[in-house]
């Protein structure tokens, strides 16, 4: 009997003792599922698969910086943007939407033209403010803006209008709202009106007007003739704008915020939005030589330094632990074409350099090149070292994968085409996500689609994509390729498996003509 006693006693301990360890444990839970991390979102410009030195043995450019966010975090090898360019692209990002639902449904918005996010739109940051976060965004915007003009007038271009417009037509229309801005009253319905709490940038560097904006105002006014420019008219200048001083401009003024909020309770949102890679190519003096791809290469590397220099700042202000750090590119590279790109973008093939890798096309194209992308994701503590993931990964996925993080609410209207990759972000071994397909776009009218092992390609006979000099311009086909063998689409399956393509296609046309994915 006693000894039934003192085992009863012994039991009754050890229950005690393992609902204390429980109950901690639990705290220790609750404490980890309230934090709410500070998030950096880098988005470079141009940037291909292959111009990242880990992902690809044979460039010609050294990244040590990305690499080394890479061997400390995730890596995402099959991560895709929404769209092959970059305004549909950025869309994607901030509202969890495919960019086709709007009105532009090809190519990217131009200069002075009207906002292509609605400002009842829930976005990615304002989402977050709702959390409390304070939110910036850094650089490159091209989502438009409701520019002041001496007569009120709103440049918007409708689907229909840019089918039967050629892009030198519209640029001559934008002009012309161009020469009516009044810079002495604020710009509306920008960043600062989308959910950010601050704005500085230059909008996009190699449009009308060359400036920095700070939230709603230019910083000085641009009151000389460019003389340069991608198509006719340049438009106007600030007298102290120099184009080589954008990205360092931008980068100092992301460590900016990064030491300021740093020390706050209240978590941060950056968006940094880059400048680099995309034309014109403009490294710094500094820079020049340390790649073996040119300037082009160069541009790179500086990005790259740059970007270390920001992940500096986030280590000296104590933040790391609890910061999740973000690094894709918004489309494929463009350097590959062999015409004069504007008169600035090298010829990078005859260092031996390839932008896109193994993959076929360049920003632009439906192909992978155009739209696999590298992402790397770090979050010191939380992400495992190392680890690489191969599952299929969408631009318009980072909202509800930050609201699972956060623990924020996405209305039904809001995210649509959006999934969360959490459980893949922090146990890539076991967890799958969510997402069984993604629709894929060109720049001109191009829709694919992928699931599983599958990519089907739906021709039009009216896109053409630009070939290497000295051949002829090629229809964009349909076509169904077998990605886990041939990651190159070097082999067509069109004719080899018709109830494949039929499943595909049929839907492919039930996702366009859908209002949502999620």
């Amino acid at each position: 009997m006693r000894t039934m006693g003192k085992l009863k006693v012994l039991a009754l301990g050890f229950i005690l003792l393992m609902g204390d360890i429980l109950l901690s444990a639990n705290q220790i839970f609750a404490k980890n599922k309230n934090t709410k991390p500070n998030i950096i979102l880098i988005l470079a410009d141009d940037l291909g698969y292959g111009d990242i030195s880990f992902l690809n043995p044979k460039s010609k450019i050294k990244t040590p910086n990305i690499d080394k966010l890479a061997s400390e975090g995730i890596s995402f090898t099959n991560a895709h943007s929404n769209a092959a360019v970059c305004t549909p692209s950025r869309y994607g990002i901030l509202t969890g939407r495919y960019a086709w639902r709007t009105r532009l449904k090809q190519g990217v918005l131009l200069p002075w033209e009207s906002p292509l996010i609605d400002e009842n739109r829930e976005t990615l940051p304002a989402m977050l403010k709702k959390k409390g976060y304070y939110t910036a965004c850094v650089g490159k915007w091209h989502l438009g803006w409701q520019w002041n003009t001496s007569d009120s007038s709103v440049l918007t271009i409708q689907d229909d209008e840019r089918r039967k417009l050629n892009y030198i037509k519209m640029m001559k229309i934008s002009r012309e709202i161009g020469n009516k801005i009044d810079w002495d009253n604020p710009v509306l319905k920008g960043p600062t009106d989308l959910g950010f709490d601050y704005y500085f940038g230059d909008d996009v560097p190699n449009y009308p007007p060359y400036t920095f904006i700070e939230n709603k105002n230019v910083i000085s006014k641009p009151t000389f003739k460019k003389s340069f420019a991608m198509f006719g008219d340049p438009g106007l200048m600030a007298p102290d704008w120099k184009l080589e001083e954008v990205m360092p401009v931008i980068t100092n003024k992301a460590i900016e915020i990064i030491n300021d909020k740093g020390s706050d309770k209240e978590p941060f949102f950056l968006f940094l939005s880059l400048t680099a890679p995309h034309v014109p190519v403009v490294p710094l003096d500094k820079y020049k030589g340390k790649s073996d791809a040119g300037f082009y290469g160069d541009f790179v590397y500086q990005m790259d330094d740059q970007i270390g220099q920001v992940l500096e700042a986030v280590k000296k202000s104590g933040i790391e632990d609890n910061t999740l750090i973000i690094f894709t590119s918004d489309n494929g590279a463009a350097h590959e074409m062999k015409r004069k790109m504007w008169g600035a973008k090298p010829e990078v093939l005859k260092y031996g350099h390839n932008s896109s890798h193994i993959f076929k096309g360049i920003k632009s194209d439906i192909w992978e090149g155009g739209q696999r992308l590298p992402l790397v994701m770090k979050w010191s503590k939380r992400i495992q070292a190392g680890e690489t993931s191969n599952e299929i990964i969408c631009f318009t996925d980072f909202m509800s994968t930050i609201a699972d993080i956060t623990h924020s609410k996405i209305p039904f209207n809001a995210a649509e085409d959006s999934f969360s990759f959490k459980k893949e972000l922090f146990n890539p071994d076991k967890e799958k996500v969510s997402r069984q397909n993604v629709v894929l776009s060109g720049e001109k009218y191009i829709f694919a689609i992928m699931e599983g092992k599958w990519k089907y390609i739906e021709g039009n006979e009216t896109s053409e994509y630009q070939p290497p000099k000295g051949k002829k311009k090629k229809l964009v086909e349909t076509a169904l390729y077998d990605m886990d063998n041939d990651l190159e689409e070097s082999k067509n399956l069109i004719n080899q498996y018709p109830e494949v393509v039929k499943r595909l296609s049929a839907l492919l046309q039930e996702l366009k003509s859908s209002e949502r994915t999620r």
